[in-house]
């Protein structure tokens, strides 16, 4: 009984192959899909809102170190900004003057500081001969937060 039998060893099946996925993956990639290019979206924009506030910053630091220690050319250079600004991002606000462009200013702002606070000084404040250095530099701070939040 010892005679030699013709056993083949066992042989395991293929490994499957890794395309096409399974129906589960396809599923996913379907569910996955849609979100990636919204998360993408999303952060391309907040980009591009970091760049631009970046932009608005320099350009108001830019204009202020040209301005030089006068009080009076920092406010023009400040409000100067502003209007640049503001003509870019949004082209409306190009005609607004007086309370209607500090009503425009404060749109957003949950305790309107253009037309019932600091920012008021922006109608009248260039116009006077020696303005108080202290009120300037509090505007300039206002129109910098501004800035930072946008205009839009």
């Amino acid at each position: 009984m010892n005679a030699e039998l013709p056993l083949r060893d066992i042989h395991l099946p293929a490994e499957p192959a890794w395309w096409p996925p399974a129906p589960g993956w396809w599923v996913l990639a379907a569910l996955a899909l849609p979100w990636l290019v919204w998360a993408g979206h999303r952060i391309l924009q907040w980009l591009r809102s970091r760049r631009q506030r970046r932009l608005r910053l320099r350009l108001l630091d830019r204009l202020l170190d040209g301005a030089g220690a006068d009080p009076a050319a920092r406010l023009a250079a400040a409000s100067e900004a502003l209007r640049r600004v503001a003509r870019v991002e949004a082209p409306e606000s190009f005609a607004l003057r007086g309370e209607a462009w500090l009503d425009w200013l404060d749109r957003g702002l949950p305790d309107r500081p253009f037309r019932h606070g600091e920012g008021r000084a922006l109608l009248d404040l260039p116009y006077r001969p020696d303005p108080e250095p202290s009120q300037v530099e509090r505007l300039i701070a206002l129109i910098r937060h501004r800035l930072q939040r946008g205009l839009q």
